[in-house]
């Protein structure tokens, strides 16, 4: 499967709408824009209404009747206002613009209005990377800086959630450690073996769950063979759970600088979907941003 399948399968969702907090940002609107263009969804604009007006008229978007604007005095009020729409089913999915992603997550927080749902939120990417004929999910490389295990094991379903709604039908995940070993010294292997059992006794459905994995053993069957490690997930997982944020921040990272790797992320674990991009993302990884999130709410 490629990205591009994502924009493809998402263009049959028709009718999700996308409320944006804080619009009015050059890439965010190049990225409404690309969404337009491949007819991705609908979007509720909220910011600056004279600054969305003009980046508009830049982009070539004056009049589209998937646009609405409303207009927020500040980006704590366009948070506040976004959130609002999402909750209150007004909007499927809640896209951050330019705008603090503290703020924008006191409003998804915000215990009136906000969309928790008391199960952790946790940060889902899935990559292209040249080599692969599958695609790769990498979690948690944004919002959980050193989870625990029941943390970890709600990061798992969230993901295999998330991998479920693109088609995987049983994803196969990996919690990654240093080593293939149970090593009571290391905190990671640990919890890989104890997440392993709880998807065993159904404490983590719908996905098989093998660990601890090093990163080879985990990616590569030839890596895993050369270390006698069988099963169903090693050498193909099609979800990494790395232990910290550490980790996964250097693992994504490492994916898109040194094997041009091509992403779309998410945040999954609230209500609706949370579409988290930033200003290092390229377009097209905010149009597949858009999608995979598309595809996880129309999938839910």
């Amino acid at each position: 499967m490629k990205l591009s399948t994502l924009i493809e399968n998402a263009t049959r969702f028709n009718g999700k709408v996308v409320a944006v907090a804080a619009a009015e940002d050059e890439e965010v609107i190049e990225a409404v824009h690309l969404a337009l263009e491949n007819n991705l969804a609908s979007f509720h604009l909220f910011g600056n209404e004279t600054e969305i007006k003009s980046l508009l008229t830049k982009h070539g978007i004056e009049k589209n009747e998937h646009i609405v604007i409303h207009h927020a005095n500040t980006k704590a009020r366009a948070a506040e206002l976004a959130v609002k729409a999402v909750s209150s089913n007004d909007a499927d999915i809640l896209m951050k613009g330019n705008i603090p992603t503290s703020t924008i997550l006191k409003a998804v927080l915000n215990k009136e209005y906000g969309l928790r749902t008391g199960s952790v939120l946790s940060h889902v990417a899935v990559f292209e990377v040249p080599g692969f004929d599958q695609l790769i999910f990498v979690t948690d490389a944004a919002m959980n800086i050193a989870p625990d295990v029941q943390e970890k094991a709600q990061i798992v379903q969230n993901a295999v959630n998330v991998a479920i709604s693109i088609g995987i039908s049983k994803p196969k995940v990996a919690p990654l450690a240093a080593v293939e070993v149970v090593n009571p010294t290391m905190q990671a292997t640990l919890d890989a073996a104890i997440l392993s059992q709880m998807q065993v006794r159904g404490q983590i459905t719908d996905c098989k769950v093998d660990g601890p994995l090093a990163l080879d053993n985990a990616v590569s069957l030839e890596a895993a063979e050369h270390k006698g490690i069988t099963g169903e997930v090693a050498g193909q997982a099609d979800i990494l759970l790395v232990p910290t944020i550490e980790v996964g921040n250097v693992l994504y990272k490492s994916l898109i600088y040194f094997a041009k790797a091509k992403v779309g992320a998410m945040i999954a674990g609230a209500k609706a979907p949370i579409v988290l991009t930033s200003r290092a993302d390229s377009a097209e990884s905010k149009l597949y941003s858009l999608a995979l999130a598309v595809c996880s709410v129309a999938n839910k």
